[in-house]
């Protein structure tokens, strides 16, 4: 093979350095092009934008200081508002009827009291043609409890208490089998209704309820157990639980 001509050499260098070279001036206007676009007419080397973020960080500080003063404000206002109708009669009276309407507080006075029980397990027929009773026949069921409690409400009762609970517009009867679920609680047989109220009132709604004079046919005929006491002096609790609505799954 022949040698390589030392012109041929000089000749690759002075073409390789002057690819560096434009390499380089490459390089060069393209980090000009980033840093331009980047300081979008700004000079980077300065600290204006701290300082920009500086001022709103003042700014937003002081404002938050005067929201703060304001709630403060607001909220003495509103306790000086509170303890004067505290110390106002007309509110206080007011105020303690809207607590007993919700069934916050006890209540004393006149009314019935309605027990429903079931049969005796052995219970048979009762009244020649009947037909011998199943197993639903013989137990107390949710509409012949909540048969009573709407009977005494219709009838003017001021409150209305299930075994010892005292209802609320809130509280639903259900029954799961042959027991009671009423408001967290689990009851059993007899189930006994109070109710406050004109005691001829109560008494009258609760005959002239047709669902009742149903469950009153099952009573003849099976034995189921019905009695109404009426009485000058009855006692119900103000209702002690909680007062937030909640969903119950399958109702």
């Amino acid at each position: 093979m022949p040698p390589r001509r030392a012109g041929t050499r000089r000749s690759g260098i002075r073409i390789v350095g002057r690819a560096l070279t434009c390499a380089v001036f490459a390089l060069a206007g393209l980090l000009f092009y980033v840093s331009a676009q980047t300081a979008r007419g700004t000079d980077l080397r300065t600290d204006n934008s701290l300082l920009s973020l500086g001022d709103v960080i003042r700014q937003r500080s002081s404002q938050n200081q005067q929201a703060q003063a304001q709630l403060a404000d607001l909220q003495a206002r509103a306790q000086d508002l509170t303890e004067q109708q505290a110390n106002s009669p007309a509110d206080a009276a007011q105020l303690d009827g809207l607590r007993r309407g919700a069934a916050l507080e006890p209540l004393q006075g006149g009314g019935l009291t309605v027990t429903l029980n079931d049969a005796p397990p052995n219970a048979t027929a009762r009244i020649p043609g009947v037909p011998e009773p199943g197993v639903n026949d013989l137990v107390i069921h949710q509409q012949d409890i909540q048969a009573v409690v709407n009977a005494l409400w219709r009838g003017g009762a001021e409150g209305v208490q299930v075994m010892d609970q005292r209802l609320t517009s809130t509280s639903a009867v259900r029954c799961v089998g042959n027991t009671l679920l009423l408001q967290g609680r689990v009851y059993s047989p007899p189930y006994v209704v109070r109710a406050v109220g004109r005691t001829d009132a109560l008494r009258a709604a609760v005959e002239a309820d047709p669902d009742i004079r149903n469950y009153l046919q099952y009573v003849q005929a099976y034995g189921l157990g019905w009695k109404v006491q009426e009485s000058g002096d009855l006692t119900l609790p103000g209702y002690s639980g909680t007062v937030d609505l909640r969903s119950v799954a399958g109702q």
